[in-house]
């Protein structure tokens, strides 16, 4: 169906047909679904109809009472129901006219006479009949309403000037006398969307809908002001332009009758020699010219020629041939990453490696070495020292939160205000084709309806592709193989996996204490003691207070928050040297509170002798090593296992499975049958607002199990991590440094760990090492062997 514009007149009568007799609404009538049209009460309005079925509906209503029920279409709908397609409040209107086509369609002519609402769908076929009522018309005449009216029809009048309205709508508007009439005819005759006249024409009592209706007139008006302002400037302006032209053109003009020199042509000139000293290759030196000839014969008041300048002003700023020298000094290299680095001697000893293979081989193809870890870490300061080592310019570039692929790529010079992508700009920046560029956070890449940056970053940190790099600002090649890549993200899983496999992970794991420690000691002390305007002598802080500093006011995996807490004690340190008051502090551990206050974090004690029921495991956190205290106490039942303390999945299926392998051999360990059947379990972690998961607890959380069930207590000065099968088999886990340490700091003298573990002793300390027993175990029965022991006399606890 497709329709017509609306016009409007007023009805004579609310349900009248222009002097035929007062027509009857009936009760059920055939529904007129109608696309982008709403049909007010006392307006007519024309219709083109083409559907058989709506033909068919029309003639019906012709040979009976002549009267449809207009509905419009629900812009969006609730569901595919019939029900939900079209509004429940609509207009019955009476057919005054039909025309017949000559392609079979027709034309009709309906009069809107009273709002009705829709209580019932009758039949679907084969047309839509519904069963109506009525709405009341209101009769009710305030002071509110009549001051509605007369401003209506006053903003109607300008309305309908501004827009060129017949004449005898602004006539009939004005000799309305039925405030409800009135706001019928203006909201049939405003440009609103058909969900704006609807909520209108549902609209009641009548001094709400006469409000509404002069709150879209209102508006219509201050956009039909708004909109005479813009064109009012605009053609101000374009008078503005062509009178600039004529005087251009005649000033030139002048200056060719003079044999004076162009305006351009000095511009264009020192274009030219640019283009030479710039050594471009030769596609970009073609593009140049190019576009140099092109701006010859524009106008230097035209649009364009400001584009093409701004273009040509990019190639020749770009460092085509210009490069800094690479002085790859490895013992200078080395020495400049243990400078600005303590520990991380794994991952110095990659990079090292990895300059070592530049050094030897001369061309510039490599892997893109990504670093990976938590925040704090020295991962981008990793990457400045590679570049000072190497005497290159160091770029970073910040990929948190990019959606847009031209972030990377440009914008084509078709958009206005169009510029090249982050890389080239940053080249341009520093001056050479071969800085050290640091894509920051890569793993934190947006991707939406503009594009996805991670794939226009495939070309870029491909070795094999990227010597002919195409920016769409650019549209020639720039060659990216002498740029050093260097990428680093927190979360390598978050990286898409084209992209991840051109790159070479370097893990960098999080700082034990003792390398904190000595961080903060060497490096952040010093730091901020500058910032602060102290010298040396003003301020030191021991090992001990450094350390007390470490547990008691921070949990991160890096030293940012560290070099808070010392920023902080500085500036007091300052206040006091400024006041004259203090000259020389040392900091120690029982006299940090006395600068940063109580501390926020402590770690909470652990048993101080064996118990039953309760065992220690070890875990790993992006912040470092913890230790899990596990209890399990038992109660009368029926044999439930209830674990708490906000566990993941993994983690209560692990606890599922310690319960089960200890049923499954509960003869051997000597268990009776009833402890099974008669009693339920309830199994906790403490600390249950923090969030655990990992099957790394599963040996402590077998050990807690057994010691609970078969009476016999569990060491407290061991800790235990590894996974377990349901056949008792023990698996290997990750993060065994950081539980290592973990377990040392809070004085823990034994360790049972899985035995395919054993190799990652190599990355713990040896002073760590030295000072813990460790036992390497295969199956679940060596382990309870190792961490079960008879429970003394006097110190047995009750089941529950």
């Amino acid at each position: 169906m497709s329709n017509s514009e609306q016009n409007t007149s007023q009805s004579k009568s609310q349900s009248g047909n222009g002097g035929e007799g007062p027509i009857r609404i009936p009760e059920h009538c055939p529904a007129l679904l109608l696309n982008d049209v709403l049909v007010f009460p006392n307006t007519i309005v024309p219709l083109a109809i083409s559907s058989p079925a709506m033909i068919t509906m029309i003639n019906d209503a012709l040979a009976s009472h002549r009267v449809v029920a207009a509905f419009s279409r629900a812009q969006s709908p609730r569901s595919d129901k019939p029900e939900d397609q079209f509004y429940s409040v609509g207009t019955a209107a009476h057919i005054m006219k039909m025309f017949r086509m000559p392609d079979d369609s027709i034309r009709v002519l309906i009069q809107g006479m009273v709002r009705v609402k829709r209580l019932e769908i009758l039949k679907t076929d084969p047309y839509l009949q519904v069963k109506i009522q009525p709405l009341p018309i209101p009769r009710e005449s305030t002071i509110q309403i009549e001051g509605l009216t007369r401003t209506i029809v006053g903003d109607f009048s300008k309305y309908a000037e501004e827009n060129a309205l017949p004449d005898e709508v602004r006539i009939a508007v004005h000799n309305i006398a039925d405030p409800g009439a009135l706001a019928d005819i203006v909201a049939s005759n405003l440009n609103l969307s058909i969900g704006e006249k609807q909520q209108i024409l549902e609209e009641n009592p009548l001094e709400s809908r006469l409000a509404l209706v002069a709150t879209h007139l209102s508006r219509e008006l201050e956009l039909l002001k708004i909109g005479t302002e813009i064109r009012g400037k605009v053609e101000k302006e374009l008078e503005s332009n062509q009178k600039e032209y004529y005087l251009r053109e005649q000033l030139k003009a002048i200056k060719r009758e003079l044999g004076e020199e162009s305006e351009t042509s000095a511009e264009i000139s020192d274009f030219e020699k640019r283009i030479v000293e710039a050594a471009m290759p030769a596609h970009a030196a073609e593009a140049a010219k190019k576009e140099l000839d092109r701006m010859r014969v524009m106008s230097v008041s035209s649009a364009e020629y400001s584009v093409s300048r701004t273009y040509i002003e990019w190639l020749v700023s770009l460092p085509w041939s210009k490069a800094s020298v690479d002085e790859l000094n490895l013992l200078q290299a080395e020495r400049e990453l243990d400078e600005d680095h303590y520990g991380l001697n794994e991952v110095k000893t990659r990079i090292l490696e990895f300059l070592a293979v530049r050094k030897l081989k001369h061309d510039n193809r490599g892997p893109i070495l990504c670093f990976a870890g938590p925040p704090g870490v020295g991962k981008t300061s990793l990457g400045r020292s590679i570049a000072r080592s190497m005497n290159r310019e160091f770029v970073r570039m910040s990929l948190g939160g990019v959606r847009d692929e031209a972030e990377i790529r440009g914008h084509r010079r078709t958009y206005v205000g169009a510029m090249p992508g982050r890389i080239i700009q940053s080249i341009r920046r520093v001056g050479v084709k071969n800085p050290v560029i640091m894509l920051d956070e890569i793993d934190k890449l947006g991707m939406d309806f503009r594009g996805d940056p991670a794939s226009a970053l495939l070309e870029v940190l491909d070795p094999a592709q990227n010597f002919t790099f195409s920016d769409h600002y650019l549209d020639v090649e720039f060659d990216l193989s002498s740029v050093f890549f260097i990428t680093t993200a927190n979360d390598i899983g978050l990286i898409p996996g084209p992209l991840r496999d051109r790159m070479e992970i370097i893990e960098i794991p999080s700082y034990i204490t003792d390398e904190k420690v000595q961080i903060g000691i060497r490096y952040l002390l010093p730091r901020q003691i500058e910032e602060a305007g102290l010298k040396t002598s003003n301020l030191t802080i021991n090992e001990d207070g450094m350390r007390a500093i470490i547990r008691g006011y921070t949990r991160e995996a890096g030293v940012r928050k560290l070099e808070q807490k010392i920023g902080a004690i500085c500036r007091k340190i300052a206040r006091s040297v400024a006041e004259g008051k203090r000259r020389r502090v040392t900091i120690t551990s029982k006299s940090v509170s006395q600068y940063l206050g109580p501390a926020p974090f402590a770690e909470d004690g652990l048993p101080e002798s064996p118990q039953i029921g309760v065992s220690l495991g070890l875990a790993w956190t992006p912040v470092g090593g913890e230790i899990l205290v596990i209890e399990s106490t038992s109660m009368p039942g029926s044999g439930k296992l209830q674990v708490t303390g906000q566990l993941g999945e993994v983690m209560k299926e692990s606890a599922q499975i310690a319960l089960s392998y200890l049923r499954a051999h509960s003869v051997e360990m000597g268990i009776s049958e009833e402890s099974f059947v008669k009693f339920d379990v309830h199994l906790h972690v403490p600390e249950g607002a923090q969030p655990k998961e990992g099957p790394s607890a599963g040996i402590a959380l077998a050990s807690s199990l057994a010691s609970l069930l078969s009476k016999k207590a569990v060491r407290n000065d061991m800790c235990m991590t590894g996974e377990i099968t349901l056949t008792g088999n023990i698996l290997p886990v990750g993060g065994i440094r950081e539980k290592i340490v973990a377990a040392a700091r809070r004085g823990i003298s034994t360790i049972v760990m899985p035995k395919a573990n054993e190799k990652d002793l190599f990355y713990v300390p040896e002073h760590i090492k030295s000072r813990l027993k460790f036992h390497f175990v295969h199956d679940l029965d060596q382990a309870l062997k190792l961490t079960l022991k008879p429970i003394t006399k006097g110190r047995q606890r009750s089941e529950n």
